[in-house]
């Protein structure tokens, strides 16, 4: 199907051809249709079908042809996302589909200037784009309200689940206008029993899509793995690195301190390597992800944080450095190679601490893994082991009393031959001629009694 054939509005359909679309996918083809009559959407597709230009065209569409409230504290249009990333991926999306409609739009996320959002949203938006937690930070201080808003779009709705957001986006929902006066999409690549829940609470008799072909894997993606102990992971991830430099990397690890070892080693061997993990500064994180899309930067080491939703061309190569838990995060992570018909290759690492997670991931998939020869040539020896970062100079040594070293510069060598020779006490007695007692200075021991009042004294 193609985009002319739909009920698209002119100015929607420059901003479809200025993003190079010409037909429709099989989630676009299943879902516009419904959407543009007004109907609301429960979606589920694999990642990377374009399920983020289906409900922005739906959108925007029937905001040309729906009569205008006029800008106030109430957006036309609101879209929750999980994650930064995310919401800034769907905002330069939209921002390109709706260039010539004039729509304002807005991503709100934390990270970012406070105060500058919050002037930006009291101006009034059209499309408001942002993560549940700033989102209901702003609605409290009542900078916008939802009220008025018309439609309302949820994103990833299962990543809300795992990520603890549900509570906020009931919060969010019951301060909306009622169902029946909204148009509600919700679009995720797993729907489960819990979303069913959500969407039948605040949802208006949605039309149920699932587009879930054989293989829950991308049939592009060429899938490797490798039974390795956790102490040779290092130097077969460095050896597949040097067998193919001209890759483009996106490694996974399960913990942010792993993260950061995989970066330090791989920066102290030679590769330019940079990591994205939920602590890191927003304003760096979308320095490391710009980096990492024009191909200046070769290597993204990463937790979950970027397995949803973020949509980078160009990665040859994801590799597991650590086997998931969880076994749809499997197939998120690499759903980030292979996409709009790219080829690409999926390695994962088992080691002995993470291989049981294996069967379940095999079971959700539906195949199994290609299980790949492991010789000694593959893992390299001969690599640089990475020094941590540390915060400040090394605390100075101590001796065995507990006291820092006595600093002797100008002194002389203090050796045991050059010091005074130590005298006995009797060598300490001098003369005594004033007249008091020797003992004079002595500290006497406090009694227990006062003289007057000891027991037997009268």
């Amino acid at each position: 199907m193609r985009f002319e054939e739909l009920n698209i509005p002119e100015k929607i359909m420059e901003g479809i051809r200025a993003a190079g679309f010409t037909e429709c996918t099989p989630v676009q083809a299943r879902t516009l249709p419904e959407a543009l009559s007004g109907k609301d959407i429960a979606a589920q597709a694999q990642t990377g079908t374009g399920k983020t230009a289906a409900f922005l065209i739906a959108v925007f569409s029937r905001m040309l042809n729906m009569p205008a409230t006029g800008r106030g504290p109430s957006p036309r249009a609101l879209i929750i996302a999980p994650t930064r990333e995310l919401v800034s991926q769907i905002a330069a999306e939209a921002k390109l589909l709706g260039s010539a409609a004039g729509f304002r739009i807005l991503p709100v996320f934390g990270g970012i200037d406070y105060l500058k959002q919050r002037e930006e949203i009291a101006k009034g938006v059209d499309v408001l784009i942002g993560t549940p937690g700033r989102l209901i930070d702003y609605l409290k201080q009542k900078v916008y309200s939802l009220r008025k808003t018309q439609f309302l779009v949820i994103d990833e709705a299962d990543r809300m689940f795992d990520m603890g957001f549900i509570a906020d986006l009931r919060f969010m929902l019951r301060r909306m206008s009622s169902y029946e006066n909204r148009q509600s999409m919700l679009f995720s690549a797993t729907l489960s029993h819990r979303v069913h829940e959500l969407c039948y609470e605040h949802m208006n008799l949605p039309v149920q899509i699932s587009l879930t072909p054989e293989n829950i894997t991308v049939e592009q993606i060429e899938q490797e793995l490798y039974h390795v102990g956790k102490s040779e992971k290092l130097g077969l991830l460095l050896g597949i690195i040097r067998r193919e430099p001209e890759g483009r990397y996106l490694i996974f690890c399960n913990t942010k301190a792993a993260v950061e070892r995989i970066e330090l080693f791989l920066n102290a061997n030679g590769l330019a390597a940079s990591p994205i993990t939920g602590d890191i500064d927003q304003r760096k994180r979308m320095k490391v992800l710009s980096q990492f899309k024009d191909g200046t930067l070769p290597i993204l080491v990463a937790t979950d944080v970027a397995s949803r939703g973020l949509h980078i061309d160009g990665v040859t190569h994801v590799i597991n450095y650590d086997l998931p838990q969880d076994p749809e995060d499997y197939v998120h992570r690499i759903g980030r190679t292979a996409r709009a018909g790219a080829k690409g290759r999926a390695i994962s690492l088992a080691c002995e601490e993470y291989v049981h997670s294996l069967p379940d991931i095999e079971e959700y998939i539906r195949q199994k893994v290609p299980v790949a020869p492991l010789t000694d040539e593959m893992i390299v020896t001969d690599y640089h082991r990475a020094r941590a970062r540390t915060r400040g100079p090394a605390p100075e040594k101590r001796s065995h009393g507990g006291k820092p070293k006595r600093h002797t510069k100008g002194r002389g060598p203090q050796t045991h031959e050059s010091r005074p020779p130590r005298r006995k006490d009797s060598a300490l007695r001098t003369e005594n001629t004033s007249g008091r007692p020797e003992n004079a200075g002595r500290r006497r021991p406090k009694r227990k009694y006062p003289s007057k009042n000891r027991p037997g004294v009268k």
